[in-house]
């Protein structure tokens, strides 16, 4: 979703929903996600470093 955003499409989703994920986990799943890449960018941009004990990426 983060490097492919136009990629994801209603197949993708029902290759989700087929797995046994619920219309409530994909929302959640997409939330979470767009949260991390918009942090991740934000703290790139600002030339934030990572807490000492995070694994580098």
């Amino acid at each position: 979703m983060t490097t492919h955003v136009h990629e994801v499409s209603p197949r993708v989703l029902d290759g989700l929903r087929h797995h046994g994920f619920s219309d409530e986990d994909i929302l959640d799943a997409v939330h979470i996600i767009g949260f991390f890449s918009y942090y991740t960018r934000l703290a790139d941009a600002l030339g934030i470093d990572p807490e000492p004990d995070m694994p580098p990426p």
